[in-house]
Order: C-alpha cells, then structure tokens, then sequence
C-alpha cells in the first residue's frame, strides 16, 4: 500500500488506563495534567504519574502526548508558562508532544521548549488547508481535523500540504453538539467553562419549549413520539471504514474518551488494533472478521453509532430523541495487577461488586475473550470472604483459569 500505517491513538485518563491503553495495543496515549487540558473532571496525571506513565509507554515502545488545549485567560499565561517547564525538565523521560489550541499557548511552549514537536488540538477549529499550512509555518509538526469534516475534504487537505506533515483525526467516541467542541452552554447555566476543561455536557439533558407571555409553562419539544433529547447526538464509530480514512491520508486514527473507563479503552484500543493490522496485512482479512470487529465494539459503553460527518453533514438520524443514557453491555471489575506465585491467585483493585461462584470473562489484549468462574475470594490479608462490596478494595482471586498481568476482568451486564 502507498500509505503508512496509520497511529493508533487511545485516551488515558489516569495511569492505570494508560498501562491499559498500552498493553491493549495503541500505539501512542493522549493524556492531561492536573491543569490545561480541556478534560479537567478527569482524574489526570500529576507529575509523578506522568513520569511513570511516560516511562511504562516508552518501555512498550508507545509515545505519549500531553493536552493544553484550554482556550486561554489573561490569569492562565504564567502558569502555562511554568507548567511547560515542568514537562520540559521531567526527568527521566519527557513526553513525545503537546498537543495546544491556544496561539498564546503556542507561544509560550516554543519560547520555553522549543525543540518539543506540537500538535494543534481539533478545539482550534481545523477546516482548511490554509491552516494547516500556517501551522506547519509557524512550526507545528500535526493538525487534529475539526470534526466537521467529511473525508474528502481531508483528502483535499492531504494533497495541499507538505507529505511530513500530519493528520490527526478523530474516528471513534463522542460528537459535540457544538462547532470544534466549542460550547457555551455549560458556562451559561453552570458556570463551569467547557473551553477550560470543565464541561457538565447540558447538550444531553432534556430541554422544553417556553412561550415568553406564559413563563412557567412547559411544552415538550417533540421531534416525533420518541423524546425530547434534541442537542443528543449518536458516537462515531469508524470500524467499518478503516480503507477510506487510510486512503483519505490520515496519519493518526484518535479514540475520543479521555473520561473512560480502562475497560472502554482496552476494548476499543484492542478492536481498532486488530483492524487497522487485519487491513495492512490483506483487506480480505479486514473484510473477513467485520462481524468480530462490530461485536467487540459493541461491547464498550456508546450512545449508538454514526458516522458523524465523514460522509456527509448528519441529519436527523445522527440524533438520539428518546433517552441520554449508554448502551452498556458489561460491567467493569477489575485489572490483574500481579499474580501470587505458586497459587495461582490474581489480584485486582475491585471496581464492581461480584461474588465467589459467579461467572465472569478475563478479556485479553490478544483479542480472546475467556469465560472463568470465580472459585474463591480473598481480602488483602488472604482472609476468604464471599464477596467484594468495597469499590477500590484489593482482593486475590481464584479463577478456574489462571489470568495474566493486565488482563481486565468484566462481567455481562444483567
């Protein structure tokens, strides 16, 4: 094929996600600080875990990116200025790129560390060839595409800039309502700005209509029978066209999530993987497990699929009316830290409650998916207990199949 393959980026909204990301298959992480990234609800990194996420990646051979892609005050500068000394100085590795959306912010990182290669985030509005072509002049290496953009539009983008610049675009997870991710609703009845990281996502709460000479009365917003959910848009999912985002020219496939669960990113890290390598070695192979890929991918939390705007504007069908609530088929348990040698015992930090006796699913970053039943239980001093009601509690399992570090463990959801 005449295009390299494409990254494989996943989210990481803490180190163990990271470590799940990795192990899962993705070829480079986006993850944030404690501040000036557009995700501040997550947990993020403080320095400590950045180090050691960024030195657990690159021993697997894995970049990591860092996000500051706030749109920036007055009252922000100084501490970004700080902030990119921090990453500039860490020691014993430093992150692979920043990924930034503000030009001050842009500034401030070239003038601080200047050799760091920059990403500029989708948040800057990305939808033409001319702005590439100035970012790549005032020395960015990558363009994250403004979501709005179909695929032949990144085409056209691919033929009018230089073949060493990048593409970044995102191809699975959630839509904004708003153009670029740039909203205004959760400052206006919140207070909580969703350009400096801290949106509360009004567009999936229900709305109705006020007529202003009877305030008080409500009317339903019907679209049809269905609801009144009308900002709610459907995820994008790209399982199924990995061909045309390669051929578009697209040099790093970006899973949306930086909110998610280790289970989420390991089951698309490890679906996407095995596509985009499936499609590389032949497309009749990629053709030939299609139904594995969309069985898989069904499988993590979504709020149903479209194909957002790659092949046209959504219209109405990329909408979802009746409810705001995912689609979640399992239910997340636990990742295998280490096992105890000579019994067999794997021990995880608990995440659900489960019981000895039920039966669960190791899920495997080879891609194999293993029912066990859950045969004992025991607490952090090996006591045998018959379940885990404590979230975030250590406990040592044993399964009627041995499981392996960094194995997720996760259970069908009733």
């Amino acid at each position: 094929m005449e295009h390299k393959k494409p990254e494989l980026l996943v989210p990481a909204s803490s180190l163990e996600v990271l470590q799940t990301a990795v192990i899962f298959g993705a070829d480079a992480v986006y993850i944030g600080g404690e501040a000036y990234g557009l995700r501040a609800k997550a947990k993020n990194f403080s320095m400590e875990e950045m180090a050691e996420g960024i030195a657990f990646a690159h021993g697997h051979g894995v970049k990591v990116y860092v996000t500051a892609n706030i749109l920036a005050h007055n009252g922000d500068l100084e501490g970004a200025r700080q902030y990119f000394r921090e990453l500039r100085d860490m020691r014993p590795q430093r992150a692979d790129a920043l990924i930034i959306a503000d030009p001050g912010l842009f500034l401030i990182a070239r003038e601080v560390w200047p050799e760091a290669e920059i990403h500029i985030s989708t948040q800057a509005n990305n939808t033409n060839y001319q702005t590439y072509l100035f970012w790549w002049q005032l020395g960015a290496k990558r363009v994250v595409s403004a979501r709005e953009l179909s695929l032949a539009e990144i085409g056209e983008i691919r033929r009018h800039i230089p073949p060493q610049m990048e593409i970044e675009s995102f191809i699975h997870g959630a839509m904004c309502v708003s153009y670029s991710g740039r909203c205004l609703l959760s400052n206006y009845f919140t207070g909580r700005d969703a350009n400096k990281g801290a949106c509360t996502h009004p567009c999936r709460w229900k709305y109705a209509v006020a007529e202003e000479t009877r305030p008080g009365e409500y009317l339903p917003v019907y679209e049809n029978e269905r609801g009144t959910f009308i900002f709610n848009s459907r995820d994008l999912c790209m399982i199924e066209h990995i061909p045309a985002l390669a051929a578009a020219g697209i040099d790093s496939f970006k899973i949306e999530g930086r909110m998610k669960t280790a289970l989420y990113v390991a089951a698309v890290a490890r679906t996407y993987r095995r596509a985009i390598d499936d499609f590389y070695e032949s497309e009749e192979k990629y053709r030939r497990n299609m139904d594995w890929y969309r069985a898989e991918i069904a499988k993590c939390t979504y709020r149903r699929f479209s194909t957002g705007f790659y092949f046209g504007k959504p219209d109405e069908n990329n909408q979802i009316y009746d409810n705001s609530t995912y689609v979640n088929e399992y239910i997340y348990l636990g990742c295998v830290r280490e096992i105890l040698p000579g019994r067999g015992l794997a021990r995880i930090e608990q995440r659900n409650k489960f019981c000895v006796g039920d039966r669960i699913e190791i899920m495997k970053p080879c891609g194999d998916n293993v029912e066990v039943a859950v045969e004992a239980m025991y607490n952090g001093d090996l006591q045998p207990v018959d379940s885990c009601p404590h979230a975030r509690e250590g406990i040592w399992l044993k399964l009627s199949q041995v499981p392996e570090p960094h194995d997720l463990l996760r259970v069908r959801n009733p």
